[in-house]
């Protein structure tokens, strides 16, 4: 795949879930799954084709351990360690399977934004991927 043909969008769950005050911390696990399903629609409402990859960690991981949402076209990582780490990861293996291909990671941890920006990678907040994916 060429930087022309296709965007990847990855989504640091944690992040995003922690962004709005609505309970998520009784419930990681829904949470995640919740978020999981809402990203469905987000290829459908961008007007580029792109790849969605989240990254699950701790006790989100088991939003799709237990029983498998269909997601289509959402792409999930379960992080073994460190969330951050497993993103930097995904964007290191995209930017080594094509160097011109354009990836977004949603967070607003600064400390990550700056790992994955030295590889090119743009960054966007939670409000961005909210905005999109709820009506």
């Amino acid at each position: 795949m060429t930087g022309d043909e296709g965007r990847l969008v990855v989504v640091d769950a944690a992040n995003v879930v922690g962004s709005r005050p609505d309970g998520w911390w009784r419930d990681r696990a829904g949470a995640a799954r919740r978020l999981l399903q809402k990203l469905t629609v987000l290829p459908f409402r961008l007007e580029v084709p792109i790849e969605v990859t989240v990254v699950l960690e701790g006790a989100a991981r088991a939003a799709v351990e237990s029983d498998k949402p269909d997601l289509q076209s959402v792409r999930v990582v379960l992080a073994d360690g460190s969330g951050d780490d497993a993103i930097v990861g995904v964007v290191a293996a995209a930017v080594e399977e094509d160097a011109n291909r354009h990836i977004t990671v949603v967070t607003a941890d600064r400390g990550l934004r700056e790992r994955v920006e030295a590889y090119g990678a743009t960054t966007v907040g939670p409000r961005w991927l909210w905005d999109r994916i709820e009506t």
